[in-house]
């Protein structure tokens, strides 16, 4: 009888897990269009909701440093149905950065990493600068400006860092997403930008853009006449992170259907092809995993914003 009792205990998530997704799933993406976030969350939405055997519908929110969108999925109801695209900045450097939140750090749980990316220093092709060396002697001469994806993401914090290592005054012009900061640059408005990478490569492939630094420890393959910022005299090391999370609460079982889906469609040649194209690494960790990366990667960034004396209201 108690044999009976516990197998029926433990089918009732089982079953209730078997029920969803009971409609189609919003995939929340807290920054503009055309950023790396929102490219990795359209790279897997169609794959994903074919395995899941739903529709899994994109939605931009950006804003506060991709708080608004965050902060929307963890006031959402835990049932599966709202997931965030997240990225290290509203994730993780958010809440040693911004004094206050509208969410917390135990409002959402991992579901996996989807994929890792350097950032990249790049120029309007038309400007004369053509290494980092000629960008700070540039910045010998007048203060520079430089576009960011939004406040707290990890394109700030890099360009933040930049200035700092390489003692120039650098005036911060913030956007609501790296397709907006893009555009800036494209068109001259400032005079450079650290980028994710795959936002900036379609444009330094067409020759729009020049690549003067990768972030990255090594070369990126898909670019390797760059160097890193560590070969160009600027002794600084950024990846950047972009993954899957659910509103805390979201049942053990279904949380490991989406990283499963996440992990198999990450697998297929076209994503993967995808992804490489990008300069990205493909994640697909599990569920703790991820959870654990995360709360690594929050405390490492509260000390660089503390040696930093950054702080915003």
């Amino acid at each position: 009888m108690k044999r009976m009792i516990w197998a029926a205990c433990v089918a009732l998530p089982l079953s209730a897990a078997a029920a969803w997704p009971e409609r189609p799933i919003t995939m929340v993406v807290p920054a503009a269009a055309g950023g790396t976030t929102d490219i990795a969350a359209r790279v897997l939405a169609e794959k994903m909701g074919r395995d899941l055997g739903t529709s899994i519908v994109v939605e931009n929110k950006g804003g506060g440093g991709g708080s608004i969108g965050t902060a929307q999925v963890a006031r959402a109801k835990a049932d599966g149905h709202t997931l965030l695209m997240g990225n290290i900045g509203p994730v993780a450097i958010n809440f040693s950065l911004y004094k206050q939140l509208s969410y917390k750090e135990t409002d959402l749980r991992g579901v996996t990493n989807v994929i890792s990316v350097p950032n990249i220093l790049v120029v309007n092709a038309n400007s004369p600068v053509r290494s980092v060396k000629d960008l700070v002697a540039l910045a010998r001469t007048r203060p520079l400006t430089a576009a960011t994806s939004g406040v707290g993401q990890s394109p700030h914090m890099s360009t933040e860092m930049f200035r700092q290592k390489a003692g120039i005054d650098v005036t911060l012009v913030p956007h609501s997403g790296a397709a907006p900061a893009v555009t800036a640059l494209l068109g001259s408005q400032v005079d450079f930008m650290i980028d994710n990478l795959p936002s900036s490569m379609p444009h330094i492939k067409s020759g729009k853009f020049r690549a003067l630094a990768i972030t990255s420890k090594d070369r990126a393959e898909q670019l390797p006449e760059v160097p890193t910022m560590a070969e160009s005299g600027i002794p600084m090391q950024v990846t950047a992170w972009f993954g899957l999370l659910a509103p805390a609460g979201t049942p053990d079982a279904i949380v490991h259907q989406l990283q499963q889906a996440a992990r198999k469609a990450m697998q297929t040649p076209e994503v993967r092809q995808r992804f490489a194209d990008l300069g990205g690494v493909p994640g697909g960790e599990t569920p703790a995993e991820y959870d654990a990366f995360i709360a690594q990667e929050r405390k490492s960034w509260a000390q660089i914003v503390k040696a930093a004396g950054l702080s915003l209201e």
